[in-house]
């Protein structure tokens, strides 16, 4: 692909993502590994173009990827012939990688709908719209053909999907509702993390005290952006960590292992969207899964509250 900068100023990385229609971050990782050319030359990522450089990328063959259906039980909440909500368990990863292509939720997806699932995300991501981490549980909307899945991706990029979480914290907060609005990016730390970057993408985060606990703290989490690793990264970086999260989390982390806690107490409460066909506004919800409810009771318990 060989292009003509027509604007002066723009960063490499985001150009190659707006003109190679890819993330930044597939952006980044080809300019690292040498697919990308300024004037013939290798750059870096943060490269301010000139009008007029010409950009020349090469986009190296995928690795092709074969992805089975597997007969894994679902908690599906509702189903049509567009959608399928669904309450993904903790520890389910929500689609293949390499060297993870099995036991996933398009696994799973794949023996259940059988072949009905938008392909505009490849062999590998069928249907899917939106993820949740790993070690978090909770609602995920998926789409059963491409019509739903464009009405779906275009409500997600206005910020028009509501999507609500709860977590348990160590640390109190002073403030009843707060918002975090900082920009999420690759650690410059420690690569295999997100974290505050200045060149970050926009990521806001609206928060709400549900409970105050003796020893922590139940919040409300509402997503006006949907960057990885979002919320436990704000979180983080106010001095907060939720119990049990392994990346962003304490070291010592005591509730995790009184209670024999294994990934963060994070669950996608509610999801929200207007339905592709019909236009009628959904809403779904799912009660926190019963590892997590049983520690908030044993706080409610030590804290003298009535459940």
């Amino acid at each position: 692909m060989n292009l003509i900068a027509d604007t002066k100023g723009i960063r490499l990385d985001v150009f190659v993502s707006e003109n190679a229609d890819i993330t930044r971050s597939a952006a980044q990782k080809l300019i690292c590994d040498g697919n990308v050319y300024v004037n013939g030359k290798e750059v870096a990522k943060n490269y301010k173009l000139n009008r007029g450089d010409s950009i020349k990328i090469e986009i190296p063959e995928a690795e092709i990827l074969s992805v089975d259906p597997e007969d894994i039980p679902l908690d599906i909440l509702y189903e049509d012939n567009d959608v399928i909500v669904v309450n993904k368990p903790q520890g389910m990863v929500v689609h293949p990688a390499v060297g993870n292509l099995s036991g996933t939720l398009v696994n799973a997806l794949m023996h259940h709908a059988a072949g009905s699932l938008s392909a505009i995300n490849g062999v590998i991501r069928p249907g899917i719209v939106h993820r949740i981490d790993k070690d978090t549980s909770g609602i995920l909307v998926v789409a059963k053909n491409n019509d739903a899945h464009l009405s779906l991706a275009e409500q997600i990029k206005e910020h028009s999907v509501k999507r609500e979480y709860v977590c348990l914290i160590h640390e109190g907060v002073k403030e009843d509702s707060f918002t975090v609005d900082k920009p999420i990016g690759r650690s410059r730390k420690d690569r295999k993390k997100m974290g505050i970057e200045p060149d970050g993408r926009n990521a806001v985060t609206h928060f709400t005290v549900l409970q105050r606990f003796n020893g922590a703290t139940l919040l409300s989490c509402r997503l006006e952006t949907g960057r990885t690793h979002q919320i436990r990264v704000h979180l983080s970086s106010m001095g907060c960590h939720i119990v049990g999260d392994p990346i962003y989390g304490l070291k010592k982390d005591k509730i995790a292992e009184q209670y024999h806690i294994t990934g963060q107490l994070l669950h996608a409460k509610m999801l929200g969207f207007v339905h592709p066909r019909t236009n009628e506004y959904m809403e779904f919800s799912a009660p926190v899964p019963e590892y997590f409810e049983r520690v908030l009771e044993k706080f409610y318990a030590k804290s003298g509250f009535q459940t």
